[in-house]
């Protein structure tokens, strides 16, 4: 697998190094606002994950694959803890690697994603045109969220690391309540509301960035 990295060096690095992931359909790309800020005083990264941007697009998705391959660039990169950011399939893969690696996360950030729970089958229909992912990653991935793993409830309660959710409030798809389970369940987990919906750091990127920024400095 090769998978492709954005960096944003530091302009005056004296924080821990952060790792950003993208929710399904995005790429790195999404990430260049929050990137340009963070990057003030800490390393940034952000990975195109499997099937997604200029990422291989293999044909084979699962979210342990999505995990295995984010741990693999964090091993190959060896800088050490990040802090790591993902939204909503980002959040979910971030989870994951969280569980398994523990020593590879300081701070975990999980914009807009819920504890998990069954529901109705809903496979969206596919855009016209080129797409920047690979469409047989969507019809593979969304019936694992939509039937999550059985397991689930174990892989949060092994997440150790200080975490903050960001819930994107009343017009977000994501149940709030869902997100409220998730902050109960973690070890050590603060829970915030922007009310800016489901793209909460592309709708309300200052707000967005204030209040990460806050919790990755505390």
């Amino acid at each position: 697998m090769r998978l492709s990295l954005r960096l944003w060096p530091a302009v005056d690095e004296d924080k821990p190094p952060t790792l950003l992931l993208h929710a399904m359909g995005m790429t790195t790309g999404d990430w260049d606002v929050i990137a340009s800020g963070l990057r003030v005083d800490r390393t940034v990264y952000a990975v195109d994950l499997r099937g997604h941007g200029a990422s291989d697009w293999p044909g084979t998705y699962t979210m342990d694959l999505f995990a295995h391959d984010v741990i693999g660039v964090l091993d190959r990169l060896d800088i050490g803890a990040v802090d790591l950011v993902g939204h909503s399939l980002g959040g979910l893969v971030a989870c994951r690697v969280t569980a398994e690696r523990p020593e590879l996360v300081r701070k975990l950030v999980l914009e807009d994603i819920g504890f998990l729970h069954p529901r109705p089958p809903r496979l969206p229909e596919r855009p016209a045109g080129d797409l920047p992912f690979d469409w047989h990653m969507v019809e593979q991935i969304r019936p694992q969220i939509d039937a999550p793993d059985p397991g689930w409830a174990d892989i949060v309660a092994r997440i150790t690391a200080p975490a903050l959710l960001i819930a994107g409030g009343a017009t977000s798809p994501v149940p709030q309540q869902h997100i409220a389970e998730l902050a109960d369940r973690l070890a050590d987990a603060r829970l915030t509301t922007i009310a800016a919906g489901h793209l909460i750091h592309e709708a309300a990127p200052a707000e967005y960035l204030r209040t990460l920024t806050a919790f990755l400095t505390a």
